[in-house]
């Protein structure tokens, strides 16, 4: 039998599935790494780079053989440095009997050495973070090194960046031993599961189960669930928890209303009302899409934000993980029977994008007029932090945020349901519902930037793109968040004629 040989990263992907794992090892052109997943991982990067710094003076050990690194030189510049007394040695590198792994930071303290295992997360107290730490503990052990603490660094989320980054500001430490000594038992059975599926070239039979999204969505899925039938959620109602996960939906639903939707009253409502109603087509209540389409009025506006989150906050004012807008779409109509008309907002890459979309705003949508928008708490929640920031400008913001009628309204009570729309209310699942076969309305069809995700990443990538990149980007931008808003339009024009 051959040898076992894992890294910090490649034990978390056993503990959490071995099939996971063997995958990673034996199959790695099956998994899919999202633009998201990228992001997060280039996110993580950043995080990382800025928290060697943490603690004062360090010395970095990564050393690299072209694209690689070289594993074993960075051992060996860990030894030295030890030896001549560095208190703080980043990426600091140790193997065991095939085992590797790099200390984010190992910092020399109480007569021995602590373990500070950095996430780009706010939380510290994940059972997963906990098992990478004792993971490296186990092998610094059998390496002779006296671990004398462990801890996870992680964002401290009520940072405000006042224009110069604060390190200590920015990050959180928190003792993580007690947890750490309980994930140590389980080390050595983690280990057994290694050596029994990983040195076999045979797939392991194990079946999908919640470990598919738990601790972390499985870059596997697609792959594991690959010929599996999909039928609608409300299918998976009083079916067992391993049934349930078999038959997840990924596109339709999100993983957690999979697990929460019959606990939920109004989704239990519109459950029973499908199942009554299944074979009699759409369900519509005239007379309240009436009393609902009574709220709006001419001039009519159809707002949609974008915004972008950073982990490491960039502008004044701002903490981590905050969403800032950077552009919206505005479709509007004066009259009845008028034209269609249409504006919008991009910011320029690289700028504090909140002062200039707030003057648009304000430009290009009047005050005391109705405006419409999908999940409304969402631009309201922007646009009055937008008047917080900007006083000179609040009446108007908040005049604006306080005309906007919500329209998923009708969908999200029930006046409105199609099975097609497979129990979610979400513009994505009701505008396919309602025009199936119009490929003006297909997200699918547009070009690189198809949701939410996709728009918060390309913005602030493009920072970094060459011309011709940042130009197509910038037009992909501008189609998809249009194409929101011109969602928001027919759906109301469906909505009237339900209405009739």
């Amino acid at each position: 039998m051959g040898k076992l040989f894992l890294s910090k990263s490649k034990y978390c992907a056993l503990r959490q599935c071995p099939k996971l794992a063997w995958l990673q090892k034996y199959k790695p052109e099956e998994q899919t790494i999202t633009p998201d997943l990228q992001a997060r991982f280039d996110a993580g990067n950043e995080v990382g780079d800025l928290a060697m710094g943490l603690f004062g003076d360090f010395v970095e050990v990564t050393v690299k053989d072209g694209e690689k690194l070289d594993l074993a030189r960075m051992i060996e510049r860990t030894k030295e440095e030890m030896d001549r007394g560095t208190n703080i040695i980043c990426e600091a590198s140790f193997s065991y009997d095939g085992l590797y792994c790099a200390v984010d930071i190992l910092k020399k303290e109480n007569g021995g050495w602590a373990i500070y295992e950095v996430k780009s997360s706010t939380h510290a107290n994940k059972d997963v973070y906990a098992a990478d730490v004792a993971y490296q503990k186990y092998v610094l052990a059998h390496c002779g090194v006296n671990v004398t603490g462990t801890y996870v660094v992680v964002i401290n989320n009520e940072y405000v960046f006042d224009g110069t980054l604060d390190l200590n500001g920015l990050f959180r430490t928190e003792d993580v031993s007690k947890a750490v000594e309980s994930e140590s038992q389980e080390i050595e059975r983690v280990l057994a599961l290694g050596e029994k599926y990983l040195l076999s070239p045979a797939e392991p039979d194990i079946d999908l189960s919640e470990a598919c999204h738990h601790p972390y969505d499985c870059s596997y899925w697609e792959y594991c669930t690959r010929g599996l039938p999909k039928p609608n959620v409300f299918d998976l109602y009083g079916m067992g928890f391993s049934t349930k996960i078999r038959y997840y939906l990924a596109g339709a639903v999100s993983y957690q209303e999979v697990w929460d939707h019959n606990t939920v009253t109004n989704r239990k409502q519109i459950m029973q009302m499908d199942f009554a109603l299944h074979d009699r087509g759409d369900y519509i209540d005239r007379d309240g899409i009436r009393d609902f389409l009574s709220k709006l009025s001419y001039p009519l506006y159809f707002l949609d934000f974008e915004t972008v989150s950073y982990r490491v906050p960039r502008y004044v004012g701002t903490r981590p993980f905050s969403q800032i807008p950077f552009q919206y779409s505005l479709h509007y109509i004066e009259r009845e029977g008028g034209e269609l008309m249409h504006r919008e907002f991009l910011a320029e890459p690289g700028t504090d994008p909140r002062r200039a979309i707030a003057e648009r705003l304000c430009k290009d949508i009047p005050m005391g007029v109705c405006v419409t928008a999908y999940n409304k708490s969402f631009e309201c929640g922007k646009l009055k932090d937008l008047a917080e920031l900007f006083p000179n400008l609040a009446e108007h913001l908040l005049d604006i945020s306080g005309n906007i009628v919500d329209l998923i309204t009708p969908f999200q009570s029930g006046l409105y349901y199609s099975r097609a729309m497979g129990g979610s209310f979400s513009i994505k699942s009701v505008l396919p519902a309602l025009f199936p076969d119009e490929p003006s309305l297909d997200y699918h069809s547009l070009e690189d930037i198809h949701n939410g995700s996709e728009a918060m990443n390309a913005f602030p990538a493009m920072e970094h793109m060459p011309p011709d990149e940042l130009e197509r980007t910038r037009r992909n931008l501008l189609k998809y968040c249009e194409l929101d808003t011109y969602a928001m339009v027919k759906i109301w024009e469906k909505l009237k004629e339900a209405a009739k």
